[in-house]
């Protein structure tokens, strides 16, 4: 069986790093894996960038249809609009199946998914797939319809940009030989409840990573390299644009630290932050900040969650939430909302601690929790390991993978 996955980039972001892990664990089992990406970083000859006119105008192509719209948030919404020259490249490979991630960013055309010609599996790394544009609904259900009236445009027309990406969607997809792979139970709940994807079929999977790569390391070489004390318990909060992106909580974080170190753990404690470099105009957290700036190598990040006494990831929403289950690899009990994809990481009180939905006073108990008794934290540290080895090896999600494309190609076969 050969298979490709499309995704914008193989390793640059968490959703191009959970394609990638896929691709490596379906090498790991035999299986003929290709990925065709407009940015390569890895080196990997099984990796194909596509280099056309096209790819590289599409992102600033993407963005044209939202001056329309000055008044607009400013997140990630995306058209779709700009031909591609995905089709003609997927011919050539001729894979058995194509498994779509994120393609967006203007790396694949809404129309060009039905000019593919295989069975299509994608596995949905947020919410635009079935929304008017956005990647988180936030709020919003108008997904659950047909888009329009779009807040994150600041909308009040029901034909808007939001119902014609919807409509869009609606007609070239229809038909398609498509089945939908979630990587969280709550994804796959938003799914069934879209107008566009409600009638297809939905398979969870979590995300996998390599759990050798992620795995403990002792905490005092972790911390020696990383230049953190030996003597403070270490909180650890870490994300792609993590002290400036709102959908990862960076603002309810800050109060509910402030909260800990006034309830006595402020000699205790110290915080470390990654994904985020040093303000000019440093925030008061109550506790000592240490930031450790980006990270790309898996190896490098192991060291960084093995350092840690406990991640905190307290976004708003997440389809999965990649840095929780790489903490858990790494024997870090992770403190998260008891909402969206991270409720399928953490079990509460086994692996970690599940904060009520944004309880601000709950987050700060939840960290208190998970540190303040030295057997308890031991325990927790062994149950996150387990669990990340009992579900989230690389090898396991690929198999599952495998047995779903299989199960696919007979049937399309008779």
């Amino acid at each position: 069986m050969k298979t490709l996955i499309l995704s914008t980039s193989d390793i640059e972001g968490g959703a191009a790093r959970a394609a990638y892990r896929l691709h490596q664990g379906l090498q790991t089992v035999g299986v003929s894996s290709q990925m065709l990406v407009r940015a390569r970083f890895s080196g990997h000859k099984s990796v194909i960038a596509e280099k056309s006119i096209l790819t590289k105008l599409g992102p600033q192509m993407n963005n044209l249809p939202m001056r329309r719209y000055p008044n607009r948030e400013r997140k990630l919404f995306s058209s779709q609009w700009f031909p591609d020259a995905i089709a003609r490249k997927v011919a050539d490979i001729d894979p058995d199946i194509v498994n779509m991630h994120w393609v967006c960013n203007g790396f694949l055309k809404i129309e060009t998914l039905a000019k593919l010609n295989k069975p299509l599996f994608w596995t949905l790394q947020d919410m635009w797939a079935f929304t008017g544009g956005c990647h988180y609904n936030e709020a919003c259900d108008r997904y659950k319809d047909s888009c329009g009236r779009c807040p994150q445009l600041n909308s009040n027309k029901d034909r808007d940009l939001s119902r014609s990406i919807w409509q869009r969607k609606y007609n070239a997809w229809k038909n398609l030989n498509l089945t939908i792979v979630t990587p969280s139970s709550w994804m796959a709940d938003c799914v069934r409840a879209s107008s566009l994807f409600r009638d297809r079929r939905v398979e969870v999977i979590p995300f996998c990573l390599d759990t050798e790569r992620y795995r403990p390391v002792d905490p005092k070489v972790a911390r020696s390299l990383l230049k953190l004390p030996q003597d403070k318990q270490i909180i650890l909060f870490g994300a792609l644009s993590a002290t400036s992106d709102k959908r990862k909580g960076f603002h309810l974080l800050m109060p509910a630290l402030q909260k800990l170190s006034q309830s006595g753990w402020g000699e205790n404690i110290e915080l470390a932050v990654f994904g985020a470099s040093e303000p000019e105009n440093p925030i008061d957290l109550g506790f000592k900040t240490h930031y450790l700036g980006s990270f790309q190598d898996d190896l490098a990040l192991a060291l960084v969650y093995s350092a840690a006494d406990v991640m905190i990831v307290p976004s708003l929403q997440e389809s999965f939430g990649q840095t929780a289950s790489e903490a858990l690899a790494c024997a870090t009990p992770v403190v998260a909302f008891n909402a969206t994809g991270l409720k399928d990481i953490v079990d509460h009180q086994q692996t970690g601690y599940l904060v009520q939905p944004y309880e601000i006073e709950d987050l700060a108990r939840g960290i208190a929790w998970v540190l303040e008794d030295k057997d308890r934290h031991k325990a927790l540290t062994v149950q996150a390991r387990e669990k990340a080895e009992r579900v989230f090896a690389l090898e396991l999600q690929a198999q599952r993978y495998i047995a779903l494309f299989e199960e696919i190609l007979e049937t399309a076969r008779k």
